[in-house]
């Protein structure tokens, strides 16, 4: 029976000393990260033969939208749910997400990424749940390129890649610029753009990107995230200047 080989980085918990183990598993046709991975989980035994604990990753929808399963494949982050067994190279090798914290084995906390959201305010804000009736419409050409940004599933993958998020940094990253731009855009959603503007201005926004272009490189769902960065600095630029006029009309 052939086997394919995985070499996973495991940690027991956040302060443990970080180890590799390897499994081998039955192959089988259009398996994925995350078949092999549950494979593993209903027989943990290690290459050697020897039972060890399962490993844990993250999952949901298995279906490349909800972002939870990304992890580092073979030296490049991705989402394992897509990250298809026959287009790998053999021994597979599994790392967790090195931006962010450790929580165990693959699994790592994104939780300065969704307080970074919060900070920028990457939401409509509504005024009750009662019927106010149809909303303010938006022009066709742009809700196109619009929707595009809303396909951000908060993987962490741009994070990942960028050179500019680090443990050194406060640097909010690519995701984060991109809906800040999204909510803006939204016609009810601009009401709040001045604040969004303003925490990009702040520290850890914009003057944090380093224009590396990683983050573009590895999204996947191919957000023009260094087109939105160059947006929001040419808002953010506008911004000033009503700032020092007093204006903000």
């Amino acid at each position: 029976m052939q086997t394919v080989t995985f070499v996973i980085t495991r940690q027991d918990e956040p302060n443990a000393k970080p180890y590799q183990e390897t499994f081998e598993i039955p192959y089988r046709k259009n398996m994925n990260v995350i078949s092999a991975l549950m494979e593993i989980q209903k027989r943990p035994y290690n290459r050697e033969g020897k039972k060890t604990t399962p490993v844990q990753w993250e999952m949901n929808c298995l279906e490349e939208v909800c972002g939870a399963c990304s992890m580092v494949i073979n030296g490049r982050a991705q989402q394992s749910c897509a990250a298809l067994i026959d287009q790998l190279e053999w021994p597979i090798h599994l790392e967790p997400m090195s931006t962010f914290p450790i929580v165990r084995d693959l699994i790592v906390d994104r939780s300065q990424m969704f307080d970074d959201l919060k900070h920028i305010k990457a939401w409509v804000p509504i005024d009750g749940t009662y019927d106010l009736g149809p909303g303010p419409t938006m022009p066709e050409s742009k809700r196109q390129w619009a929707y595009e940004l809303s396909k951000c599933m908060t993987c962490g993958v741009c994070l990942e890649a960028c050179p500019n998020v680090n443990d050194q940094s406060d640097f909010m990253g690519p995701a984060v610029i991109s809906q800040a731009r999204l909510f803006n855009t939204h016609p009810t959603g601009e009401m709040n753009k001045s604040e969004r503007n303003h925490a990009l201005m702040d520290s850890g926004g914009l003057q944090g990107c380093g224009n590396a272009q990683n983050c573009v490189q590895v999204c996947p769902k191919h957000i023009p995230l260094t087109t939105s960065i160059a947006a929001m600095n040419r808002e953010t630029t506008i911004q000033s200047f009503k700032d020092f006029f007093g204006s903000d009309h």
